[in-house]
């Protein structure tokens, strides 16, 4: 198996629009303010009135970058990566002089930016190859669901399924074994893409539709879908290959071990600033499998906290009846990296 670093994900800056990236931008600020000043404190004086003093002016300068890298990140992240990391180095610069010359103009002070800009400069540095080197440290969990999802679509019974309920439309419905076969090579276009490039929400909605007509086929009138879908969620961006392991998990731990079959519910909405994906079907605990589904879950949980952080979860319950898994991200448009 290639190692991760051999893969080809190419390094990309951090979404400075994230709340869990921006809470990590903050922590490692305040933690570099305070060993300076533990540093810089003389003997016998204590550091904290030293980081107390200089903490007015630190977390001005952090603040006001994060508002101005906030408001660029879509920008910057489609420059290459090293133009936009050039970029924030410039931004933080040009605010740290900014701010300086402004506060020492109001003090009639001659400011001297020297120290100071080299300071901002390894900070702002050290920072970048953090989330750089945390960025190449989950990469694996994109490889796991790539060959996650290589075994799935080639699995033995799913493959030979589908291969034999296309055989059986050949003579009777040309047209419909044409699409089946149509279908069954979009998934695993799919799946051989870059799963770290984003999709739109109507991209994942149609690979989707493909994979449950693949399944119809063999499970007929056992599978029953009602879909809720919300027109204004469809722009927007998510991780591809997201939603049709969800189905996929509906389906074998839940409609093909009921004998009457039973009905997946699929509903996608905007909620403020979250895209809420759910998927739900029949549970009955005499009549489940074990294992699989639980590991697609841990791998679409930690793809989501590669490309969202902190801002997406993962859910799963069971309530009436029903097997439930809920994913709530960040609601972005597909434009909007």
């Amino acid at each position: 198996m290639p190692k991760p670093a051999d893969i080809g994900y190419p390094d990309r800056l951090p979404d400075c629009r994230n709340l869990g990236i921006l809470l990590r931008i903050l922590l490692l600020v305040e933690a570099g303010g305070l060993l300076a000043a533990w540093l810089t404190t003389p003997a016998g004086l204590p550091a904290w009135a030293t980081f107390v003093g200089m903490a007015p002016l630190l977390q001005g300068m952090l603040l006001l970058s994060l508002l101005v890298l906030c408001i660029l990140s879509p920008w910057l992240r489609r420059l290459p990566y090293a133009a936009g990391w050039l970029a924030i180095l410039l931004i933080t610069s040009l605010v740290w002089y900014g701010l300086v010359s402004w506060l020492h103009m109001l003090a009639g002070e001659i400011s001297h930016h020297g120290r100071t800009l080299v300071v901002v400069w390894l900070s702002t540095a050290t920072i970048l190859e953090y989330f750089r080197l945390r960025d190449r440290s989950l990469q694996p969990a994109l490889t796991e669901a790539r060959l996650q999802a290589l075994q799935a679509r080639i699995r033995p019974h799913f493959l030979f399924n589908s291969l034999n309920a296309v055989l059986s439309l050949v003579r009777a419905e040309p047209a419909r074994a044409e699409r089946a076969l149509e279908n069954l090579a979009e998934l695993y276009r799919a799946m051989l893409s870059d799963i770290r490039r984003m999709a739109s929400m109507a991209d994942e909605i149609a690979l989707a539709r493909e994979y449950l007509e693949l399944e119809s086929l063999r499970l007929g009138d056992r599978l029953k879908l009602d879909w809720h879908i919300d027109e204004h969620s469809l722009g927007f961006s998510v991780p591809p290959l997201i939603l049709q392991p969800l189905l996929e998990n509906a389906v074998y731990h839940g409609i093909e071990m009921l004998p009457a079959g039973g009905v997946i519910q699929i509903s996608v909405r905007h909620e403020h600033d979250t895209l809420n994906i759910c998927v739900s079907n029949p549970f009955s605990p005499g009549n489940s499998r074990s294992g699989g589904n639980n590991m697609a879950l841990d791998n679409i949980r930690n793809r989501l906290m590669l490309h969202f952080d902190a801002e997406a979860s993962v859910y799963k319950r069971i309530r009436d009846s029903l097997y439930e898994v809920e994913l709530v991200l960040p609601a972005r448009l597909t434009d909007d990296r």
